[in-house]
């Protein structure tokens, strides 16, 4: 009888840690849902979207200019933010705000992108933080769910 039950309750841990490590490596290699949050994609991504990131992109070095990618906070690797690739390395990119009358460049150093927000007077991104490093990219946003 306890042989019985212990064989019963060591098979469903097997179970529960073969099936938590293949979510694991699906949530961490092939994608998932994001709620995004903020008005800093406006209007693009509305606050609170629902989007499906694949992060494939991230691991074959595929992420592109135009790409929108969920990044880990430079300013807080807690949380992960919602922009646009607006550079690669060695692109030639406006490091100054819209409203500046001069307006100043810089080139995006070798492992990094220039990330922008849609909605440029309402967004923290690199004209404030500088270029991201590639290794921060989580995912590339492939479409909206709702």
């Amino acid at each position: 009888m306890l042989r019985n039950v212990l064989g019963k309750t060591f098979r469903f841990l097997g179970y529960t840690v073969q099936y938590g490590c293949i979510a694991h490596c699906a949530f961490e290699y092939l994608g998932g849902i994001v709620v995004c949050a903020g008005p800093s994609m406006e209007p693009t991504i509305q606050n609170s979207d629902i989007v499906f990131s694949e992060n494939l992109s991230r691991h074959f070095y595929c992420i592109r200019k135009g790409d929108i990618v969920i990044v880990k906070s430079p300013n807080d690797p807690k949380t992960n933010i919602c922009k646009r690739v607006i550079g690669l390395e060695g692109d030639k990119v406006c490091t100054s705000n819209p409203s500046d009358f001069l307006k100043s460049h810089s080139y995006v150093p070798k492992g990094h992108v220039w990330l922008e927000g849609d909605n440029l007077r309402n967004s923290t991104d690199s004209r404030c933080y500088g270029p991201v490093p590639y290794g921060l990219i989580r995912g590339r946003i492939c479409f909206k769910v709702y």
